[in-house]
């Protein structure tokens, strides 16, 4: 369990789970992140979702313009995390995306 739980951290991911579909998300988003907060988080996504499918860090690099240590913590996080990228990717792949 993360140590940085809190009520506010908990609030947040409450009103997250309120949205209802891509343009909630949208205005939400844009409301709370800055454009490159936002574009940082996809990209860590995408580096997760392209490991996940057995690219390598070149390939994923070349794809994403993710640095070679962002593709590190991200892979770090896939191989001994709390699972949260697998949750993600499993349910991505279900929907067919």
């Amino acid at each position: 369990m993360p140590n940085y739980r809190s009520e506010s951290i908990d609030r947040l991911f409450q009103g997250i789970l309120t949205l209802k579909n891509i343009e909630d998300c949208y205005t939400f988003f844009d409301d709370i992140c800055t454009i490159q907060e936002l574009e940082a988080l996809a990209q860590r996504l995408e580096v997760a979702c392209q490991l996940s499918d057995g690219k390598s860090y070149i390939d994923i690099n070349k794809a994403t313009g993710a640095s070679t240590a962002t593709i590190c913590r991200v892979s770090k996080c896939l191989n001994y995390g709390d699972g949260g990228y697998k949750t993600a990717i499993e349910r991505l792949k279900l929907l067919g995306i």
